[in-house]
This record gives C-alpha cells, sequence and structure tokens, in this order.
C-alpha cells in the first residue's frame, strides 16, 4: 500500500464531499456579490490582524475584541455570510476528524 495514493485518494473524497462543495457554492455566490465580498474581505483582514498580533505575544485591547465581535453580529445579519461561516465550521470538524485519524498511527507509535 502506498501512502501517496491513499493520500491523493483522500483528497479526491474530500473534494466530492458535501461539506466542500456547499462551501465551494457559497463562496461563489459571495463572490458575484459585491456588498457581500466586501464584507468578507474585510472581516477576513481584521480577523488575520487581531490574529497576527496574538502570534507576535500581543494582546489585542478590549475596544477591538468588542469591534471585532460586533462586526461578526452585522456580517452574521447576511445569510450568504452566515451560510458560508457554518459551512466552514462544518469542514473545519471534517478536517479535524481527519487529522485525529491519520494522526492515531503515529500516535501509537509513541506510546510503543
Amino acid at each position: 500500500m502506498n501512502v501517496y495514493d491513499k493520500a491523493h485518494e483522500l483528497a479526491r473524497a474530500l473534494r466530492e464531499s458535501n461539506e466542500l462543495k456547499e462551501l465551494q457554492l457559497l463562496n461563489n455566490q459571495i463572490q458575484s456579490d459585491t456588498d457581500s465580498k466586501r464584507m468578507l474581505d474585510g472581516f477576513r483582514q481584521k480577523q488575520a490582524e487581531l490574529q497576527q498580533k496574538m502570534m507576535s505575544g500581543e494582546m489585542p485591547a478590549p475596544e477591538e475584541m468588542q469591534q471585532m465581535e460586533k462586526l461578526y453580529e452585522v456580517i452574521n445579519m447576511n445569510p450568504a455570510l452566515r451560510g458560508i461561516f457554518d459551512a466552514e465550521r462544518r469542514l473545519s470538524v471534517v478536517m479535524e476528524d481527519i487529522h485525529r485519524i491519520i494522526s492515531e498511527p503515529l500516535q501509537e507509535a509513541m506510546r510503543s
């Protein structure tokens, strides 16, 4: 059995999964809606800036966090954006499960 062949098989299965197909569909809808795309891009940029601060050891100010929460609430009122966030969460659960499953052999080997 070739591990790389199985990895490519898994990639094909992911491409065919309902979770990824739904995410792609919603993303295409958002890309064709200028307002939704602008809102999502702005949110993602703010999100990346906050994550970068945290990764550099700097904690964002409480005001920044509140601003981000308010922005999320506003964005969540848009059904397409709410849908893409939900689809991302579902795909994330699948990816976490896959990671846990493929990590089991390494964990077992380390216990031996």
